[in-house]
């Protein structure tokens, strides 16, 4: 895959908002995309960008409250495949360790 971004989409309101994440989420399924959430956003591999740019919006408009705060962080490497496990994979060999310090 050679377009991985990183999408953050949530309402600007009080309390949780972890419901209207989902919808969000859940909007990506429709996409030719992988993705996997975090705490911060959700990464997001596809090799078009027109399905990623797609994917984003339906996952901006599955958001129901009058104010939507999105973001998206896009690395379009056009020369050559990869994927986010390989960028991960390339920073823990210069680690020689796993990029995390958590216990699980």
């Amino acid at each position: 895959m050679t377009v991985i971004a990183l999408l953050s989409v949530a309402p600007v309101v009080e309390g949780s908002m972890s419901g209207e994440i989902a919808k969000a989420v859940e909007a990506l399924e429709a996409y030719d995309v992988e993705y996997e959430t975090n705490p911060m956003g959700t990464v997001i591999e596809t090799d078009d960008i027109d399905e990623l740019f797609a994917a984003a919006q339906a996952a901006h408009e599955a958001v129901d409250h009058d104010r939507v705060s999105t973001v998206l962080k896009i690395d379009d490497k056009r020369n050559r495949d990869t994927n986010a496990a390989a960028k991960v994979e390339a920073v823990e060999g210069h680690l020689g360790r796993a990029a995390t310090n958590t216990d699980e």
